[in-house]
């Protein structure tokens, strides 16, 4: 049991490292968010969507669960193919650990994406300019996309290709004590 979670550990640890990759994947693969900066009437200033009909919003969370279900799928394979006979431990550090690797890959995009001062950011490129808008997650259930696709796919693997245990051969008497098959009295 030591060993498992041992193992366990190392592997929540690995996963959750990887997910800076994820971040800066999702940083250069997700839309931008066009915004535009003006001066009301008032003479402060505002911002606003330059396509208030656009999806790229819903592209910044689409592209981060896309890319959190791929990562699932590759750190399931890669535990799988490094201990087989699999355990509970091994598969709650997959799942800690996409958990993790999605809270790192979450901040590490947003970091590396345009600043979160929209105002200063709009009134540094000048009125009527067109610039990113900070990458967000609307969706938080993406965050889980990760765990739970590294848990389905490491248990199909394990079902599949997992060891097995013996099986009793045909007309086989259980032990004494009862069960199936055992002698009556």
């Amino acid at each position: 049991m030591r060993t498992e979670l041992r193992e366990a550990a190392v592997i929540t640890v690995c996963v959750a490292v990887v997910g800076a990759l994820l971040g800066v994947l999702w940083w250069w693969l997700a839309p931008h968010v066009p915004l535009v900066g003006d001066v009301d009437e008032r003479g402060s200033w505002v911002v606003y969507l330059k396509d208030t009909e656009g999806e790229q919003a819903v592209g910044v969370d689409g592209t981060f669960t896309l890319l959190a279900l791929a990562f699932g799928l590759l750190s399931a394979l890669a535990v799988f193919l490094w201990r087989r006979r699999g355990g509970v431990p091994l598969v709650v550090g997959l799942a800690v650990g996409g958990l993790l690797g999605s809270l790192l890959a979450w901040r590490v995009g947003m970091w590396l994406g345009p600043t979160s001062d929209v105002l200063a950011h709009a009134k540094s490129v000048g009125k009527g300019v067109t610039f990113s808008a900070p990458l967000r997650m609307g969706a938080k259930g993406a965050l889980l996309v990760w765990s739970f696709a590294g848990l389905v796919v490491h248990l199909g693997l394990t079902a599949l290709f997992g060891p097995r245990d013996p099986e009793p051969g045909f007309g086989a008497v259980a032990p004494e004590g009862g069960g199936y098959g055992a002698p009556v009295r």
